[in-house]
């Protein structure tokens, strides 16, 4: 889910910058220290939206920065299990699909990209589902369900998808859940009138 999270904390102007608005000095360093980092409180940080305040700079003896308080506002991608999320096959391996949803990837192992027996395809890098007959390619769009979130520090953070409940995975698997519980809907409809 995306949020927007308001901060304080403390920068670094350096001289090269003091020709600059305070605003637009502040937003450039904290652009270069947090956009797309990764932590366990905020998740992805995606962007600084906005830089509220900068205070009054000190300066150190010796130092030839500024220092100064700020207060900004950050957009960040934080994932939660159950999480409904939307995205496109970026990549397939013999052990899954790996799925960008927006600023982050995530990981469809094979045992949860369909309620079916899957094999693998190196030479057309897909998968195909014996019974079903489903295939999952690389930049099909795909509904997914969060069932694992492992954000580390820094850039690194893990995400586990499945796709293999009902009304989950490509867009023609959904309208086939679809048409089938409608369907099954209709059968009830037409024997309570038949009755």
């Amino acid at each position: 889910m995306f949020k927007l999270f308001t901060l304080e904390g403390k920068i670094e102007i350096p001289p090269f910058l003091f020709d600059q608005e305070k605003t637009v000095s502040a937003r450039i360093i904290l652009s270069e220290d947090y956009e797309g980092i990764i932590t366990r409180e905020y998740g992805f940080i995606i962007a600084i939206v906005d830089v509220l305040n900068v205070g009054h700079g000190i300066i150190i003896p010796g130092n030839a920065n500024t220092f100064h308080e700020v207060e900004f506002t950050i957009l960040a991608f934080k994932p939660t299990v159950g999480e409904l999320v939307e995205g496109t096959v970026v990549e397939i391996v013999d052990f899954g699909s790996f799925i960008r949803m927006g600023p982050l990837d995530g990981l469809v192992h094979v045992s949860q990209i369909c309620d079916d027996y899957i094999s693998y395809e190196q030479v057309g890098s897909r998968f195909i589902g014996k019974e079903t007959g489903k295939i999952l390619e690389v930049n099909d769009q795909v509904r997914a369900k969060i069932i694992a979130v492992s954000l580390g520090t820094g850039r690194s953070g893990k995400l586990g998808l499945t796709m293999r409940q009902k009304f989950l995975g490509k867009d023609e698997w959904i309208e086939t859940d679809i048409e089938e519980a409608l369907g099954v809907d209709e059968d009830i409809e037409e024997k309570k009138i038949s009755e």
